[in-house]
């Protein structure tokens, strides 16, 4: 038996690495945040001070957890418009029973974000409805129930353990930074290396082919959308507690919008087949990053969301070109 040679190709000069679109998909995202702290570095007047980077980074921990979520769930070539509506959930339900104590409150809210993911991935996998139009029943029917729930009011929170998530810290390390990066790790090793991570891009990369070779489609996607449910319920856990207050009417308020940007601007084809985790939580960061220099530079915060649109129809721009070539 031989074995032919390859020959080693030779290796791309840097500027044609600069021309190719696959390039700006897997770095991109990161040149862009080095890009955005070099500019706030020499431009703008205390920027990269720790107390400003440390308050960028708690207020992007709640997206950041979003984010993960909904990078599982484009991954099966699907999508989540619910996120926002089940953390408003979960703000709602948490002051309701932290008479019973913490535990058993957290729990609520949780268990609250699984009955939402397993609603949208029982009628995307069994009813088969698109993503989207499932997903958009309980964007609408969730905020409102919601609502009901918290009889329409602003309800503040003065339990301190609950406090403690938003505004604490461990080792120095806010603890919203602290559960969003344990977030992020675990999910790429489950991507990465379980079984159900490999499950999830091969359905996503082709949902056909995937159940002829006897994969378990309808458990994988009801379970993809379960994760994201009880990731956006614990984002709204968060949230609530660094608010101090719950607040089921803004809470979560176009967060679906701030995930989906995320996943696409970090290299996550909306196609499926693929997730990039680490590119996802640099997006979320990129987006921060970006309103709040604009803040700083006394720019309105519509010139942030134009931005963000230019930055989104970039991203799908390059991954078209790629998927062309």
């Amino acid at each position: 038996m031989t074995t032919q040679a390859t020959l080693p190709r030779p290796a791309a000069k840097p500027l044609a690495r600069l021309r190719d679109p696959a390039w700006y998909q897997e770095y991109g995202v990161y040149a862009a945040v080095a890009v955005v702290l070099l500019f706030n570095a020499l431009f703008t007047e205390h920027f990269m001070t720790a107390d400003n980077l440390r308050t960028q980074l708690v207020q992007v921990a709640p997206i950041v957890i979003v984010a993960l979520g909904m990078a599982l769930v484009i991954g099966t070539e699907g999508i989540d418009l619910s996120v926002g509506s089940t953390m408003a959930l979960a703000t709602a339900l948490l002051p309701l029973y932290l008479g019973y104590g913490l535990v058993p409150a957290l729990l609520i809210a949780l268990l609250a974000g699984a009955v939402v993911g397993a609603i949208n991935g029982t009628l995307v996998s069994l009813v088969g409805l698109q993503p989207i139009v499932a997903t958009l029943a309980l964007f609408v029917g969730g905020r409102g129930l919601a609502l009901v729930m918290a009889d329409g009011r602003l309800k503040q929170i003065v339990n301190p353990d609950i406090l403690a998530l938003g505004t604490g810290s461990f080792l120095g390390i806010p603890t919203v930074v602290l559960i969003a990066g344990v977030l992020a790790l675990a999910v790429a090793f489950l991507v990465q290396r379980t079984t159900f991570g490999r499950q999830i891009v091969a359905i996503g990369g082709n949902r056909p082919a995937s159940a002829l070779s006897g994969l378990p489609v309808k458990r994988v996607l009801i379970g993809v959308y379960i994760l994201c449910g009880v990731m956006a319920a614990l984002a709204g856990i968060l949230a609530t507690a660094r608010l101090t207050a719950s607040d089921p009417s803004s809470l979560g308020t176009l967060m679906e919008l701030s995930a989906i940007t995320a996943v696409v601007v970090g290299g996550t084809p909306l196609n499926g087949g693929s997730i990039r985790v680490l590119g996802t939580v640099a997006g979320a960061l990129l987006m921060q990053l970006l309103r709040a220099t604009l803040v700083k530079h006394d720019l309105p915060d519509s010139t942030a969301q134009i931005a963000q649109a230019a930055i989104i129809i970039a991203a799908v721009y390059v991954a078209r070109e790629r998927r062309s070539r």
